[in-house]
């Protein structure tokens, strides 16, 4: 599960740079040359996309990379898709040396075991960048695609058992040859999606955003010629590790762990995460031995998500600005035993990821938090996922709604948790109301905070969020997969548990009734009403030290009721 000798040898590459003068101001207008142009490519992908998934919730992400295969730079968007691209032109030039690729070329894949992919909603596309017949570069962006496949409408259920029900799978495989599209390719996509149309629209954009991504980074090579450029860059990427090691180093070494725990195989048993965490001089150790074994379920988490998380969750307590490259990644060092939940192995399904890796975010919290008291960390809720499919009855068409809904961010030692957010690795904005409502056949008849959901605390955990969605048509099934309707984020530092998420059909009604946390296929009739809650966070220290001033802000802001804040805090209405 090392990096490929392909990425050492770029290491060292790089490092050696370090040994000649590289000015650094011109590194700089480089590297944010460069990272502007991945930020232009995401909007080129948002704005062209066809699926309310990618143009308006924003779940895709771009980069650019080095003639190595090295992230160079990267688009502030989905933290896991960091996952997809680690690795993923290693993968493709393991399949197509340079000297077959020719300028106008470009691959697909979405495997995450032959692609580097982390499940296969998520379609990787990758461009080379030429300058003359030499390749100095490549351009790639995933977007999650609505549909490709598989037993559940939307392609991700937690109620999957094997990679093969989730999907189409794709090895790098070349969907452009010279400029042309390769039609065999874009078809097999297309007949396996229950909604073509968008899939190829969604295609369309990718290969823009590819476009406009390569022709920005070739003028880029014009402008201070290949050698220039690429000495800029290799400074840039070690002066990344350089910061990144001096934040390491500020750390008490030593030995950390912490775990916490997935939904099990059955209704009532649990997965265990757990992590050994080593800080040594200017590098960490994270070793998942101890882990239980993968899940029959797709809520396993594949190595490269694994990768996406540790490197999100580490940037994000050691050094939030430090530049999002491959850089940094040197400094941290990753293993898991085979086929343990954190390093499954074929055919394990997967497609839940995103879910787990926000649990894995709290474990990797956990450990950091005991070095970092004072950035320390509670537990968070992640998101739930829904996909609503059927027939919209005012065009005819089938449709497939993916959605997933934020939950609440884990209190930290000096301030409350943040409400209504993806947390860790996670991203993509929830689907607007107004948007919603325009392609699909539902109305929202709420939108708002969990009030009472947050953990009590000094300070409290960010609060869930609550959204009711009324059926506006006669064939509507959903499929639901979550985490933390069970096992709750933990407080910390005497802070309490927040709560946990619920599916609720026909809340408040004679026909009230709970659903699973993992289901497929569930039918809505006509006029019922889809509740969605999702998990809140941890709070953090005693809820007896909190502020007064604070509870009466969350009483007035009706994020907790009287009755709650007298119960956690022992508030006293003043007369």
């Amino acid at each position: 599960m090392g990096r490929s000798s392909r990425s050492k040898l770029s290491a060292e590459r790089s490092r050696a740079t370090s040994r000649s003068s590289v000015d650094p101001i011109k590194a700089e207008v480089i590297a944010r040359f460069l990272l502007a142009t991945a930020e232009e490519m995401g909007a080129t992908l948002t704005r062209t996309a066809f699926s309310p998934n990618i143009k308006e919730r924003a779940d895709c992400s771009t980069a650019i990379f080095d003639a190595a295969g090295e992230v160079i730079a990267l688009a502030q968007r989905v933290p896991i898709h960091l996952g997809s691209m680690v690795g993923a032109v290693d993968e493709m030039l393991k399949r197509f040396p340079m000297k077959e690729i020719v300028a106008g070329d470009m691959f697909v894949a979405n495997d995450p075991y032959n692609g580097g992919g982390t499940h296969l909603p998520d379609i990787t596309i990758i461009a080379p960048v030429f300058m003359g017949r030499r390749i100095v570069a490549f351009v790639a962006n995933i977007a999650h695609h609505a549909d490709v496949g598989g037993m559940v409408p939307g392609s991700e259920a937690a109620v999957c058992k094997s990679i093969y029900q989730e999907g189409v799978r794709i090895p790098p495989v070349r969907i452009m040859r010279a400029g042309k599209v390769n039609r065999d390719v874009f078809d097999v996509i297309l007949l396996n999606s229950r909604t073509p149309d968008e899939r190829a629209g969604d295609l369309q954009a990718q290969f823009a955003a590819n476009t406009v991504g390569a022709r920005s980074v070739l003028q880029l090579f014009e402008r201070y010629g290949v050698k220039e450029t690429e000495r800029a860059i290799a400074g840039y990427l070690d002066f990344t590790e350089r910061r990144f090691r001096a934040a390491i180093e500020r750390l008490p070494p030593g030995r950390y762990s912490a775990e916490d725990f997935l939904d099990g195989n059955h209704e009532g048993e649990v997965c265990r995460i757990r992590l050994t965490l080593t800080v040594g001089k200017g590098r960490i150790d994270f070793d998942f031995t101890g882990s239980d074994p993968q899940l029959e379920s797709a809520r396993n988490i594949p190595y490269r998500a694994l990768l996406a998380t540790v490197y999100t969750v580490a940037k994000s307590l050691l050094d939030p600005e430090v530049p999002a490259n491959a850089g940094y990644y040197r400094t941290l060092h990753i293993s898991a035993p085979p086929g343990c939940v954190v390093g499954p192995v074929p055919p394990a399904a997967i497609g839940c990821r995103s879910i787990s890796a926000s649990v894995l975010g709290d474990v990797i919290a956990r450990a950091l938090s005991q070095a970092l008291p004072a950035k320390a960390l509670a537990g968070s809720g992640p998101h739930h996922l829904y996909v609503l499919s059927g027939t919209d009855p005012r065009t005819g068409a089938y449709f497939v709604n993916y959605e997933t809904l934020a939950g609440g961010y884990g209190a930290r030692a000096n301030r409350d948790g943040i409400d209504g957010v993806r947390v860790h690795a996670s991203g993509s904005s929830n689907l607007p109301v107004e948007a919603l409502e325009h392609a699909y056949p539902f109305r929202v008849e709420r939108y708002a905070l969990w009030e009472n959901s947050s953990g009590a605390g000094q300070y409290r955990g960010g609060a869930g969020v609550v959204r009711d969605y009324r059926v506006l048509a006669d064939d509507i099934v959903v499929s639901l997969s979550s985490e933390r309707q069970h096992v709750a984020a933990q407080g910390m530092a005497g802070g309490a548990a927040g709560m946990v998420g619920a599916f609720v059909l026909n809340p408040g009604t004679p026909n009230e009734q709970m659903l699973p946390s993992a289901a497929a296929d569930v039918r809505l009739p006509r006029g019922s009403v889809l509740r969605i809650a999702t998990p809140a966070g941890g709070g953090f220290g005693l809820p007896e030290k909190r502020d007064p001033e604070a509870i009466g802000r969350d009483l007035r802001e009706e994020r907790i009721t009287p009755a709650e804040a007298r119960k956690a805090y022992g508030w006293k209405e003043t007369p």
